[in-house]
């Protein structure tokens, strides 16, 4: 995949439809070379890759930052987990694997509860389906779920007034972040992940003709 033709908007879909439950990558692996990158070009394409690819490590990463903010603010600490949780669902297969679990936990206790956290059916229309197959969470929307937690861990943000605490470490975990991608130079198996993701693109948009 030629990195530098990805733009901004194509990688946060990358990053919406790939799935997160993949562990994060060896340390001996992300702390391995580094090197200053040759040109603006070559530091765009490196910056993408290492993005998409060492996203878990960037993600955990992340949240341990924010975690050594908020060890005097245990409250701020729920807040930002729930942030989280409404950020993760914008992700397709973090929402489609919450909403399995889920309904099967409900469903060991309350089996009708669970029949109707069933998502609607999509219409079929000669063998395919008549609209792009909505994401449901519990047999809600997700949007529904979004807006919940969004809204909750607004007002734990509030009354933890933890947001200058939270701005602030999201600050360097970000900073930290970009330094890595830049620096880190892209492996063999960075780049053959990659050629991988544009191929199940590539199938994906040929399986939609």
């Amino acid at each position: 995949m030629d990195w530098g033709n990805v733009t901004v908007e194509d990688l946060v879909d990358a990053l919406r439809e790939v799935d997160w439950s993949s562990p994060p990558r060896p340390l001996s692996e992300f702390f391995s070379r580094f090197t200053v990158p040759k040109s603006l070009a070559k530091w765009d394409s490196r910056l993408k890759c290492n993005l998409y690819y060492y996203r878990t490590n960037y993600f955990i990463m992340i949240v341990f930052i924010l975690g050594l903010g908020f060890l005097t603010r245990p409250l701020a600490i729920l807040s930002s987990l729930l942030t989280a949780l409404s950020v993760a669902f914008l992700n397709d297969s973090f929402a489609g694997s919450f909403s399995e679990k889920a309904t099967r936990t409900i469903r060991r206790f309350s089996p009708p509860l669970a029949a109707k956290m069933r998502p609607p059916l999509t219409p079929v229309i000669r063998g395919r389906p008549s609209a792009k197959r909505a994401i449901y969470i519990c047999g809600q929307p997700r949007w529904v779920f979004v807006l919940i937690f969004s809204l909750v861990s607004f007002a734990l943000w509030y009354i933890s007034c933890g947001l200058f605490t939270v701005s602030l470490a999201l600050l360097i975990g970000l900073l930290a972040t970009v330094l890595h991608a830049s620096l880190r130079t892209p492996n063999l198996k960075a780049r053959l992940n990659t050629f991988r993701e544009e191929f199940r693109a590539v199938w994906r948009n040929y399986s939609e003709i």
